[in-house]
């Protein structure tokens, strides 16, 4: 077997794959003179929307931004308060947790499944108190998190229902009920004939436009899309030093934006966003179809309209060797991530904390090369190195 060098994410091959739309998209911004609240941005934040299947999107400046603002927004309405906890699952990136505690709110932390790699949502109204207001729900490596259940606590407790789909773009969501929110209704779950996608299932969703997501920017970028007028009014406001009209400050805000030049990128990519997922699908499919080591776990396989495959986790009790291995045949991976928030040193509140199946995925977690540039032979490649690696 030939050697091959296959990088995790090559970025470039990634944007070469509609170049030249994003080199014209470019352009028009550039010979616009207009670079801020402009029309690009207002198109991109419709179109979203319409995607997702939510009446509004409101364009910020990052992922970390989209989630702080969303409860910004709640406290500044009245829903949220100093002090009242948001159950988050442990093994999210650690700008779930940050979005929590920046706004002075209580991360209680969730244990995932270890099959599937998200929330366990067996485990989540064990944790609920009179002092649950939330539940983020984060769909972690592209693996869509909702599940009926959750929704069904939601409505039960009367919790807000608030979304992390900054990796996730594009998943659907295939439980049989979905939250439809009224504006004077905060948790109101109704049965849903089709398959919403991820960003429209909770009260609000925020989700990150950095450049390695599936739907990702030339820089940073995010947004949050809802279909609360009261809340979307109250975010657009705040991410513009709390302003909603020149010079009046409602909030004490501050500045959140999606550029124009980011905007129209995501545009044009956005038009290709499924057929892009369709190629991660495949390259997941032959990943599923041909890794056979047994000291390599694969998470339960989904149907493809459940996971676009942001990333591609696997389990190796000897990770580290594991990935040694893999580069030495070069075949590039990462860890996501090495280290779980509630043992991160700026989280040290919570060291005490006893979360093993958290803690075991953060110390056997490797992810695979996964993106829409990838080849059937590159997966094949990959799938026959793991499959010679012995311990």
């Amino acid at each position: 077997m030939k050697q091959r060098d296959i990088s995790f994410l090559d970025l470039k091959s990634v944007t070469e794959l509609h170049g030249d739309e994003i080199r014209s998209a470019i352009n028009k911004v550039v010979d616009s003179g207009w670079y801020l609240h402009g029309e690009c941005t207002r198109q991109f934040e419709e179109d979203f929307a319409k995607y997702i299947g939510t009446k509004y999107c409101i364009g910020v400046g990052n992922g970390l931004e989209a989630l702080s603002l969303i409860l910004r927004a709640y406290k500044e309405l009245g829903k949220l308060k100093d002090g009242d906890e948001v159950i988050v699952p442990a093994n999210t990136f650690i700008a779930s947790v940050l979005a929590i505690t920046e706004n002075n709110l209580i991360p209680v932390f969730a244990e995932p499944r270890l099959d599937t790699l998200v929330i366990d949502d067996s485990a989540v109204e064990a944790l609920i108190t009179e002092r649950t207001r939330a539940i983020m729900i984060v769909h972690l490596y592209g693996r869509c998190s909702y599940t009926t259940r959750i929704g069904e606590l939601c409505n039960k407790h009367n919790l807000l229902l608030i979304e992390d789909n900054a990796q996730a773009h594009g998943c659907r969501s295939n439980s049989s009920s979905h939250r439809s929110i009224s504006e004077n209704d905060s948790s109101f779950f109704i049965p849903h004939s089709s398959f919403p996608r991820t960003g429209s299932l909770g009260h609000a969703a925020g989700h990150s436009f950095y450049p390695g997501k599936n739907l990702g920017a030339m820089g940073d970028g995010g947004a949050v899309t809802t279909d609360d007028l009261e809340l979307a009014e109250a975010i657009r406001s705040l991410g513009n030093y709390g302003s909603s009209a020149k010079y009046v400050y409602k909030y004490k805000g501050e500045n959140s934006r999606l550029d124009e030049l980011q905007a129209a990128v995501l545009d044009v990519k956005l038009r290709h966003l499924d057929e892009d997922n369709a190629r991660r699908q495949q390259i997941a499919a032959h990943y599923y179809d041909n890794i056979s080591n047994p000291h390599v776990t694969l998470p339960v396989r989904l149907p493809d309209a459940n996971n676009v495959y942001h990333i591609f986790p696997v389990l190796c009790e000897e990770r580290d060797k594991l990935q040694s291995f893999l580069k030495e045949r070069g075949i590039q991976t990462l860890i996501h991530y090495p280290v779980a928030p509630h043992q991160q040193e700026c989280y040290k509140e919570y060291s005490h904390l006893s979360l093993p199946v958290t803690e075991r995925i953060h110390r056997e977690e490797l992810s695979l090369p996964m993106s829409p540039s990838l080849t059937i032979d590159d997966a094949k490649y990959v799938a026959e190195c793991i499959n010679e690696f012995m311990l």
